[in-house]
């Protein structure tokens, strides 16, 4: 599949949306899906840069872990996705991700967070 890129501007707010299958579309391929979220109300700098609003969603295959699509609404969302584009080009696990060293405090712990979240391993929240 093609990955979908989606930019949105709205209200000083900005949305990156990208994805290589929404859950739906995942469990009608019939995968069997894991997803994992993270809000950024719980991030220790994005409560330092006062943009607590939005979220992380991960979504994964629940047999091999493998990275199947994300949602990062937020932040400095266009800098932070490029993790994902890395882990998907690699192969990467949910596993990988929630286990790889994130300096704190950052944003990207939020892919973090959200990766350990669909392991139920989530600490921050």
């Amino acid at each position: 599949f093609a990955p979908l890129i989606q930019y949105l501007q709205t209200a000083g707010c900005s949305m990156y949306n990208w994805v290589y299958r929404y859950n739906q579309l995942a469990i009608e391929l019939g995968y069997e899906i894991r997803v994992g979220r993270f809000p950024f109300r719980a991030n220790g700098k994005a409560l330092a840069l006062g943009e607590t609003e939005g979220m992380v969603k991960v979504i994964f295959d629940a047999k091999y872990g493998e990275l199947l699509g994300a949602h990062i609404i937020g932040p400095e969302a266009t800098e932070l996705i490029a993790e994902f584009g890395v882990v998907k080009t690699l192969e990467g696990t949910a596993f990988e991700i929630a286990k790889t060293v994130h300096a704190h405090p950052t944003l990207s712990e939020t892919l973090m967070e959200a990766s350990a979240d669909s392991l139920k391993e989530a600490i921050h929240i």
